[in-house]
């Protein structure tokens, strides 16, 4: 299992090698990147801090439940710390499985626990200010939206 923080850009080839299979029929990879808005606010850049070695654990604990809960083969989760420019991948997650629900599924419900569970802060930044961003927000939902 691939589990890391890093301050280095990640690699899409490294994770999907990392899980792949003669078994698995389906891996799913999954990239957030820094996108250029939010909430109406445009982005400048991105700024991630996090507890390393806890936050590792916890990536792994989450990936072990998903192995389990979606019977998958292979899980890597990798989270970028530092200055994030737009377009640059924050987040990056392959999974493999025997069949494609799974991986979809997996992946989804990986995704979501990261953002809720792991100690990784993120920092907006805009043109005129900035903000740490927690709660609903780090989730993509509004106040107004959930």
């Amino acid at each position: 299992m691939l589990i890391r923080v890093t301050g280095d850009p990640l690699d899409p080839a490294e994770a999907i090698a990392s899980v792949g299979s003669p078994e698995a029929g389906a891996i799913g990879v999954f990239l957030g990147v820094v996108r250029n808005n939010n909430q109406g606010r445009a982005v400048d850049h991105l700024v991630y801090e996090a507890y390393d070695a806890m936050a590792e654990r916890v990536m792994r604990e989450i990936a072990e439940e998903a192995r389990e809960r979606f019977e998958l083969i292979g899980c890597a989760v990798l989270h970028r710390t530092g200055r994030l420019e737009i377009g640059e991948t924050s987040l990056l997650i392959a999974i493999s499985s025997g069949h494609r629900a799974a991986s979809f599924e997996g992946g989804h419900w990986l995704v979501n626990e990261i953002k809720k569970r792991v100690p990784v802060w993120k920092k907006e930044v805009w043109e005129d200010g900035e903000e740490w961003i927690e709660g609903p927000e780090s989730l993509g939902k509004t106040r107004a939206g959930m």
